[in-house]
């Protein structure tokens, strides 16, 4: 039996086109009045009237004697009656809501920034187990119409390909009605007649709580800063009206000072503990998701005033509900020589807000749209003037950004356009709702410490057509840093060959971001280098393995991203994405249970090693099995090179009866390492110059012409030389 089955076909007629009473005449079409936002449709339960018994007469024995005069009586007492009243009666038999189904439509056709898409969810009486999303276009006075292109949930009860809308105006909201009809798909069509609700898509709360002596930055003054649009309304725009104007209905919770020992005796925040204070004076804390976020506006965090804002909260099961803004940090100093320097770090701590706030909508970052698990398929909005890109990334930096900027997000109606305020409106409210699914990537970087006009560019990239990486290949990228100012800059020598100089972000599609943690710290003599304009600094970059083992090794798609930090500047790579690709077959798998080895992946890291002799065994039966394939390449790199050179090895002294340790000296094997140096630099070059890159090749390629004209062999020096 069907919902539309428990009711009447006269009751489901009249459910179908009952609207709200209303003393005023309806008036059928009134264009100048929006119609987006919100409708519902509900399906009711109606419940059957009773027929009540009649009551026996009882046969009166003796006739009914006249009335005699006398005394007007009293009013008589009613008894109760035997039938339950009308509510109550409904209680008894149905203890469940009056309603058994419920349909939502959000249109989107008018008003502020109109996307010009039309969305639903249908479901019964707990959940909405069925999202629907279409393009649409006027088809008339009042009507749309368009394609659905996005189906999410139980799909199998809802085939259709098309929808219709038709509304009907009114002067007041319950007089407003949108009539729908689904169509294609192979069924009958379906008719669904919603009243309006809202002119908004979803609810949502906002709590600004601040650190003892901080305070919050809630608004702007638009027209304070000059540099801005010559366009650009002047007003006093507060959060709650930039969050209303993307879609959500706001309400404020009343704010409340939060005790600056939660910090501990740094007076600097930890995530855990703003987690804590979030949990302790978040008036509306709950472990479940729910539309409301918390703003913490603090003085630092523990990373210092290199961090400007966060997304805090991907601790414990519910992701994405609070936030902090950092006022001490780098985004109150405005840049050197700013025209209004007030206005400038006001308006970038009122940006940071909404920045943090979008991410606890669970928007990525502009330029990172096609990372994690896209709920529909996204491109990177590099040069986008919303609140998710940061203003030093667009071409022209901070100046060229904020006079474009109008204080929104992207969407449909930007050019080019943008889908942030597609997903706030219309993606599953799952995906958005914070608390609900988890952020995406965890905050690879957050709000970097980058200069408004950064003089240095920091590019990540790939020596090969196809980033893709073969089953077992060793992952090797290509750092490049440019001078694109126009001046002389001074830099480290060894500045792209210093761990503890970048942060290396490392993401496989679907789990949490990892932070690759090399095998070593190197210490360099401080030594400076003069950059010139448009020149480039280059140092390879191995990104498979480390302290926390291998983070790149199953097959699928990986995200990289790297910050360098230079003199208290942070200047961020573009994300990079590759592909490993699945085994080839049985070999494969049996080899990469060794493989994937803490051992294997030092020893390649470091070039060889003849203490590991397990990881040796291991890549020489890669080099054997493998022999065609990368990884042999650079398991004949780092045989060839651990047999190359003598070798010193920290022993115990079998002849000493304490066993006290020893250095022991093990003599090079020549022919061997030219014949694992040949395999992995000279015999098939292309190959080796494309899984090494160029950089890596060259300096390895280098080494070994030079070891062969120190073993005499002049001749196959100068042969190895021509491939370099």
């Amino acid at each position: 039996m069907t919902e539309e089955e428990i009711l009447t076909g006269e009751d489901l007629a009249a459910e179908t086109e009952e609207i709200s009473p209303s003393p005023f005449p309806r008036i059928p079409r009134i264009p100048f009045l929006p119609v987006s936002g919100l409708y519902e449709w509900r399906l009711r339960l109606r419940y059957p009237k009773p027929i009540p018994k009649p009551i026996p007469r009882r046969p009166s024995p003796l006739p009914i004697p006249e009335p005699t005069p006398g005394p007007i009586p009293g009013p008589i007492p009613r008894r109760p009656s035997p039938l339950p009243r009308r509510g109550a009666e409904r209680e008894a038999l149905n203890p469940w809501p009056w309603w058994i189904g419920r349909e939502e439509l959000r249109l989107d056709v008018d008003g502020r920034y109109p996307q010009m898409v039309a969305s639903g969810s249908i479901g019964g009486l707990l959940a909405f187990n069925t999202r629907w999303i279409a393009d649409v276009s006027s088809s008339g006075t009042n009507s749309w119409a368009g394609d659905i292109w996005y189906k999410d949930g139980s799909t199998s009860t809802f085939p259709y390909t098309h929808v219709s809308i038709d509304v009907t105006h009114g002067w007041f909201p319950a007089q407003r009605s949108a009539t729908v009809t689904f169509s294609g798909g192979g069924g009958p069509n379906r008719v669904r007649k919603f009243r309006y609700k809202s002119p908004y898509f979803h609810p949502a709360d906002f709590e600004f709580d601040f650190a003892t002596g901080e305070s919050s930055t809630i608004w702007v003054d638009t027209c304070a800063h000059p540099n801005r649009p010559a366009t650009l309304p002047c007003e006093r725009l507060t959060i709650q009206t930039v969050y209303r104007r993307a879609g959500f209905e706001v309400t404020t919770s009343p704010g409340d000072v939060v005790p600056l020992s939660g910090a501990g005796p740094d007076a600097k925040w930890s995530d855990q503990e703003m987690h804590d204070a979030m949990q302790t004076y978040w008036s509306r804390f709950a472990s479940k998701a729910q539309w409301a976020i918390w703003v913490f506006f603090a003085s630092l965090h523990k990373r210092g005033t290199t961090l400007g804002g966060i997304m805090f909260d991907d601790i414990g099961p519910n992701h994405r509900q609070g936030t902090s803004i950092f006022n001490d940090s780098f985004i109150a100093n405005a840049p050197a020589g700013d025209s209004n320097p007030a206005a400038w770090s006001q308006r970038m701590l009122f940006w940071t807000a909404c920045h943090e706030m979008g991410h606890a909508f669970n928007l990525a970052h502009s330029w990172q749209k096609s990372l994690g698990t896209a709920w529909i398929p996204l491109a990177n909005e590099s040069e986008v003037r919303s609140f998710m890109n940061y203003p030093y990334r667009v071409s022209g930096g901070q100046t060229a950004f904020f006079a474009d900027f109008e204080y929104r997000f992207s969407g449909r109606d930007d050019d080019p356009p943008g889908a942030e305020l597609l997903f706030l409106r219309h993606a599953p409210a799952r995906f958005a709702q914070p608390g609900n699914a988890d952020w995406f990537d965890h905050h690879g970087f957050e709000e970097a410490n980058a200069s408004p006009e950064p003089a240095l560019k920091l590019e990540l990239r790939l020596n090969r057509e196809q980033r893709m990486f073969e089953y077992l290949e060793p992952v090797i990228l290509e750092l490049k840093l440019t001078n694109v100012s126009s001046q002389p800059q001074l830099v480290e020598e060894n500045l792209l060959s210093t761990p503890d100089a970048m942060t290396v972000i490392l993401k496989k599609d679907g789990k949490a971001a990892r932070q690759l943690a090399p095998y070593a710290q190197y210490c360099w003599l401080t030594q400076k280098r003069a950059l010139m304009p448009d020149k480039s600094i280059y140092e390879p970059l191995s990104v498979s393995a480390g302290l926390n083992g291998w983070d790149i090794a199953e097959p699928g798609h990986y995200t990289v991203q790297v910050a360098l930090h230079v003199e208290g500047e942070d200047i961020v790579s573009n994300p990079l994405r590759v592909r490993v690709l699945p085994p080839r077959g049985y070999d494969d798998e049996v080899l990469a249970q060794d493989f994937f080895a803490s051992e294997v992946g030092r020893t390649i890291a470091f070039g060889g090693s003849r203490y590991f002799e397990a990881a040796n065994d291991t890549l020489r039966e890669v080099a054997e099995k493998l022999g065609d394939r990368p990884v042999a390449l650079h398991a004949s790199l780092a045989l060839g090179n651990e047999v190359a050179g003598e070798y010193k090895r920290l022993v115990e002294d079998p002849d000493e009866p304490r066993k006290r340790l020893g250095i022991k000296q093990e003599k090079p094997e020549p022919e061997e390492a030219r014949v694992r140096l040949s395999a992995a630099l000279t015999e098939r070059p292309s190959a080796a110059m494309e899984s090494f890159g160029h950089i890596t090749f060259r300096r390895n390629a280098e080494r070994f012409a030079a070891w062969l004209d120190e073993q005499g062999a002049g001749e196959a020096a100068w042969e190895s030389q021509d491939t370099v």
